[in-house]
């Protein structure tokens, strides 16, 4: 851990660059102290120093003083991540990154656009928006996630299935290192290239710990005229994903596609319930709801709603859910953030307990058997089911990102243990089906190390190129590669 003397010193020379953009006060680093993941109620992990760089070349010097005084340098964009990744649990420097916030460029006839890694997925569509223009990345925390950390933590989008993940979308970015030098990485603003070595593409998940990004360009595509949703339901997970899989080989352009199972659909049904004051037509069948939804120009919108529904209903005998309110409500939640105060599950379910999660990313044919194993390992470990969510994070092929989410009591330490017991268990389970640990939250600090049962030798080999990019160990240390929580 840092000295007192080396945090002084630091704290000095970092005066020098930024005047009140750096503080020791114990009242700001609380602020920084942790983010969404489980953790007691009364955790705290407080860095040593807090710092607002504004541009590349103040991250590279606040590196530089971190170098000097050998202190950890930990990034911080919208504290939204459920996995610890900015947890200072080494203490060190935490870097304010929302202060890189500019836009640089936007290139409209080249649909291009290079920002600051601190600027908010909202504001930058707000940005957009006035060019008839979208960045189609939209994690469900767009209104504080950054895009610095969409690429940190490769979380997940609600529009994955047509678009991808953020590297679908990013053609460069520079990153400032642990040696303390800006490089650039990527190919520009093509779209691919088959040069030299993919290094963007090692940046992209690694979650602070190569250097800290501090600009990216990113391709952006025209506005959809009009974008239509509905919601069907299934007699089970595994028929709605062979279902999405048709619709996509019928050439239908899928916009979005989310799966959830029935407990996770009472979020829904309990919020169009409060509003509407009376129970929304479920079947008893119904062990999965598949939303979907279309974009582009209206007379292609309407038909493939109306070729959607017949496959569906038809060819699997789907059933359309018949109150579109609970399906705009869903929507509402899901992509417009528009919540109502004390009358939704979610966000005010939070009140009481916290949201954790497992995120796995499974074969797309084995969900009903992960969702058999879910509830018995949920059970096992104490856990509240809230549900079982699949999002589809390829572009025009039904995958398995999937959320096999929890209530976590935070009131007691045995609870917050058991819930990454679970974790673990549930990762183990994964990498037996034949998928991985983690989809779209990292390992930050709840997996690393374990993650070995992932990734065997070759985590090794992962550990030497963190070493090439970061010798002295500085960048976002005890995190890919240590936990505090497993045993």
């Amino acid at each position: 851990m840092p000295t007192e003397t080396h945090i002084q010193r630091a704290f000095e020379d970092l005066q020098a660059v930024f005047g009140n953009r750096v503080t020791i006060s114990p009242m700001h680093r609380m602020a920084y102290s942790r983010d969404w993941s489980p953790r007691h109620r009364s955790a705290q992990d407080l860095p040593d120093l807090v710092v607002i760089p504004h541009t590349t070349d103040e991250v590279v010097q606040l590196v530089q003083v971190a170098l000097r005084y050998s202190l950890p340098v930990v990034p911080f964009a919208g504290g939204t991540g459920m996995g610890g990744g900015v947890a200072a649990w080494r203490g060190g420097i935490m870097v304010e990154t929302k202060g890189l916030n500019q836009i640089l460029e936007l290139d409209l006839q080249n649909l291009s656009v290079t920002v600051g890694a601190g600027i908010t997925v909202w504001t930058l569509n707000e940005h957009l928006a006035r060019h008839n223009l979208w960045f189609p990345h939209q994690p469900e925390s767009k209104r504080a996630c950054t895009i610095g950390a969409c690429i940190g933590c490769d979380n997940d989008s609600t529009f994955g299935i047509r678009y991808g993940k953020i590297l679908e979308n990013l053609t460069n970015l520079v990153l400032v290192t642990g040696r303390g030098e800006a490089v650039r990485l990527g190919h520009r603003k093509a779209s691919f290239t088959s040069t030299g070595y993919k290094l963007m593409e090692l940046v992209v998940g690694s979650e602070g710990t190569l250097g800290i990004v501090t600009e990216a360009t990113l391709r952006v595509f025209p506005l959809p005229q009009t974008r239509q949703v509905r919601g069907y339901l299934f007699r089970s997970l595994n028929e709605g994903a062979k279902a999405l899989e048709r619709l996509l080989a019928a050439g239908l352009a899928i916009d979005s596609a989310h799966m959830n199972d029935r407990e996770r659909l009472h979020f829904y049904t309990h919020s169009y319930r409060e509003k509407y004051h009376r129970e929304p037509e479920v079947p008893d069948w119904a062990e999965a709801i598949l939303f979907i939804s279309w974009a582009g120009d209206p007379d292609v919108v309407e038909f493939s709603m109306d070729k959607t529904t017949r496959i569906l209903t038809e060819e699997y005998g789907a059933e359309m859910v018949r109150e579109q309110e609970m399906v705009d409500g869903w929507w509402d939640s899901k992509h417009r953030l528009e919540f109502i105060p004390f009358k939704q599950k979610w966000p005010d379910s939070q009140r009481v307990k916290k949201f954790g999660a497992a995120d796995l990313g499974l074969p797309i044919g084995r969900l009903d058997e992960a969702y058999a194993r879910f509830r018995e390992i949920a059970a096992k470990w104490h856990q509240d089911i809230l549900g079982m969510t699949v999002y589809n994070e390829a572009p025009n092929k039904a995958t398995a990102s999937i959320s096999f989410a929890v209530f976590v009591d935070d009131s007691t330490e045995e609870s917050i243990r058991n819930f990454y017991e679970y974790v673990r268990e549930m990762s183990a389970m994964a990498v037996e089906m034949e998928g991985t640990m983690s989809s779209y939250i990292g390992d930050g600090d709840r997996l690393g190390g374990f993650n070995a049962l992932e990734h065997g030798p070759s985590l090794e080999y992962m550990k030497q190129v963190k070493a090439l990019f970061d010798p002295a160990g500085i960048m976002n240390p005890g995190k890919k590669f240590d936990t505090r929580w497993l045993r």
